[in-house]
């Protein structure tokens, strides 16, 4: 395989599944109050990643979070819930958030 090629092979394998798990926030509507790298109604993902960092339970309690809704975390503004979201949906975009760094 050329170099080139495999370069872009390679950048495909690597940038796919966060592609895949933006498209999904897209998809449940997570992105109308959430953004990657700066608040909106919700805090940005980057935020989430760092603030979780380390905790163990992290997968679980948020994926619940997306799932039946939250508040107290990050102001006055509960996180509603999300019926839209599967459980393994959320547990894919709960991932891709505490991936980001």
């Amino acid at each position: 395989m050329k170099p080139v090629a495999l370069l872009l092979a390679l950048s495909i394998g690597i940038a796919g599944p966060a592609l895949a798990n933006a498209d999904l926030a897209q998809k449940k509507n997570c992105l109308s109050c959430h953004s990657v790298d700066s608040k909106r109604i919700g805090p940005s993902y980057k935020d989430v990643a760092a603030k979780y960092a380390g905790n163990k339970d992290a997968l679980s309690t948020l994926s619940t979070k997306v799932l039946k809704g939250g508040g107290g975390v990050w102001g006055a503004i509960p996180m509603p819930a999300n019926p839209q979201v599967s459980e393994p949906e959320a547990k894919v975009l709960v991932q891709w958030i505490l991936s980001l760094k």
